[in-house]
């Protein structure tokens, strides 16, 4: 049986995290170098490092911060946020990540995703696919919208059509944030998250809502993910990384512990 990842996210503004609810209100919380250590010795499966505000600022991220996080941690590292390029690309994974993160370049760019998959392997290509929940239509028959620029930019896009396209152009895998949930720690928004989880056969990581542990049981059973990111609920120090893994396995989730 695959085991189910608990994976933290770590969002960089001006170089240190942050946090806010909905993409709105971040608030700064310190270092990331201390933060990727931390849940990385709490026995964390993986860590995300975005920087949030890379893409709107038309700018590329940080890569010296992506080589200090990397260099404190040993298990997977994605990181996402203004990468652009093929070249972009290869400065995060030089710089120590096992992946990268692509979101509003791939929605502007799709044959980007294409490029990657081809240079480094599917396996180091994640799309970042920020959804939102609105009247279902012709073009959005899904009721899920795909936002962009940090859920600032509408695209007209169907979030379930986009995450199929993505994977027939080289995504190895998918993180799913549903910006109505984000930050709120009221649990995942699981109608989507089942609906991409169905569509695709590509791993799915369920995000934005997580506040207990029965959320993240939730996320990878009722939701069909693969894996459950955390923020808010480890960042203010509500539980540790530990802790959420022993409630997950009490469920009768298969997690590693």
């Amino acid at each position: 049986m695959l085991m189910k990842r608990v994976i933290v996210c770590l969002d960089v503004r001006n170089g240190q995290v942050t946090k806010g609810v909905k993409f709105q209100g971040n608030v700064d919380l310190g270092d990331p170098v201390d933060y990727a250590r931390r849940y990385y010795q709490q026995g964390a499966d993986e860590l995300v490092f975005y920087d949030i505000t890379a893409s709107a600022e038309g700018r590329t991220l940080f890569v010296e911060v992506v080589r200090r996080v990397a260099a404190a941690i040993f298990i997977p590292f994605a990181v996402g946020g203004g990468i652009r390029s093929v070249d972009h690309m290869r400065a995060v994974l030089t710089a120590g990540a096992e992946k990268v993160s692509l979101n509003s370049p791939a929605v502007r760019e799709p044959d980007l995703l294409t490029a990657g998959a081809r240079a480094f392997g599917c396996q180091c290509v994640v799309l970042g696919l920020d959804a939102k929940r609105v009247p279902a239509s012709a073009a959005i028959p899904s009721g899920y919208e795909v936002v962009i620029e940090g859920g600032r930019t509408p695209t007209g896009k169907d979030a379930v059509a986009w995450a199929k396209e993505a994977e027939a152009r080289g995504a190895g895998e998918i993180c799913l944030n549903a910006i109505d949930t984000d930050g709120v720690r009221q649990g995942y928004e699981l109608t989507i998250t089942r609906m991409i989880a169905d569509a695709v056969r590509i791993p799915v990581i369920a995000s934005g809502g997580g506040g207990k542990p029965e959320h993240l049981t939730a996320a990878v059973t009722t939701g069909g993910a693969d894996a459950a990111l955390v923020a808010s609920m480890v960042h203010y120090g509500d539980y540790t990384v530990a802790a959420i893994k022993a409630e997950m396995a009490a469920a009768g989730v298969p997690v590693r512990l």
